[in-house]
């Protein structure tokens, strides 16, 4: 009897697994990856802004390890976690507009931006406190177009 009642509940959680998955649309895969990469983004971009503006201490050994990352995620091919359809407009959970996917649209361009301007923090950001600050305003403005152009506001 017990055995019962623990495949029965083992099968009730296998069901509600699979129809939470298929709940979340057939790009919750992509959209969670890309979330991930950008909170990646996010939590290297941290220690440089802050470096940057001095509200903490330049350490050129953090630095060059956090451009080193972001410059890392730029130059990767990352049109898996992009696929057409995982827009705000036809999937939950994502900010991404429409417009990335659009005739027209940019976003290459916006792309190659960001990993010019990862690649100029990478080769600035060991350096000194004063070659961190002239690439952290390229690449903030790299990330600030793309977001202002294909990102929701929340």
């Amino acid at each position: 009897m017990k055995k019962a009642v623990v495949a029965a509940t083992a099968a009730v959680l296998a069901f509600t697994g699979v129809a939470a998955a298929q709940d979340a649309g057939p790009h919750a895969q992509a959209i969670k990856a890309r979330q991930g990469l950008m909170n990646f983004y996010a939590m290297n971009l941290g220690p440089l802004g802050a470096m940057a503006k001095g509200e903490m201490e330049y350490d050129a050994a953090a630095a060059q390890v956090a451009a080193d990352n972001i410059a890392g995620v730029a130059n990767l091919n990352l049109g898996m976690v992009w696929p057409q359809g995982s827009d705000n407009e036809n999937a939950q959970g994502t900010r991404a507009l429409p417009a990335i996917w659009a005739d027209g649209s940019d976003i290459g361009a916006k792309a190659s931006d960001l990993k010019a301007a990862a690649e100029a923090m990478q080769a600035a950001a060991g350096t000194d406190l004063a070659s961190l600050q002239a690439a952290m305003q390229g690449l903030g403005a790299a990330c600030g177009a793309c977001h202002k152009a294909y990102r929701a506001s929340e």
